[in-house]
């Protein structure tokens, strides 16, 4: 599978604003476009799009035909770059994990070569876990905090490599 990291376009943010995961992932809906660009929220407001976020693209075979299947938001921290992600909600449970992750953690790398890089993922959300630690990240806190949805359990995830 061939996977490239590219600008995510005003499209691909009304594409994903339309992605819908089923309970319990249903809290990694976003809202409507038109809310996004309401409130200016996270990749509706175009400086935060060009400056943090990403979109992950297949490339089809034989053509120049591209797909998203998900994004990337790198949000810089002191010294840390914290990556947020999320998959096509058709693709979740497929197999392509690791490609995803793989791309993404060599973006980060080019763009924030002397940053360390984390996540934070949901205590309860193993499937991600699991992902995660296959990709080289290791659990390195636990913490609660707000979330839109209330509060909730986190642990922090560094990569190692």
């Amino acid at each position: 599978m061939e996977l490239q990291v590219q600008a995510l376009t005003e499209q691909h943010g009304k594409e994903i604003c339309k992605w819908s995961y089923a309970a319990p992932y249903d809290i990694y809906n976003w809202p409507s476009w038109g809310i996004m660009l309401a409130q200016e929220l996270q990749f509706a407001d175009p400086d935060i799009r060009e400056a943090q976020f990403a979109a992950v693209i297949q490339m089809k075979k034989d053509s120049f035909d591209q797909e998203l299947i998900g994004y990337v938001q790198y949000f810089p921290m002191e010294g840390v770059t914290r990556i947020g992600l999320g998959i096509k909600p058709d693709l979740c449970d497929q197999g392509i994990g690791h490609a995803f992750m793989r791309a993404i953690l060599k973006e980060a790398m080019v763009r924030y070569p002397d940053q360390e890089i984390d996540l934070e993922v949901h205590t309860w959300n193993e499937r991600a876990q699991k992902t995660y630690a296959k990709a080289g990240f290791i659990r390195t806190d636990e913490y609660e905090r707000l979330t839109p949805t209330g509060v909730g359990r986190f642990y922090c995830m560094v990569y190692q490599g």
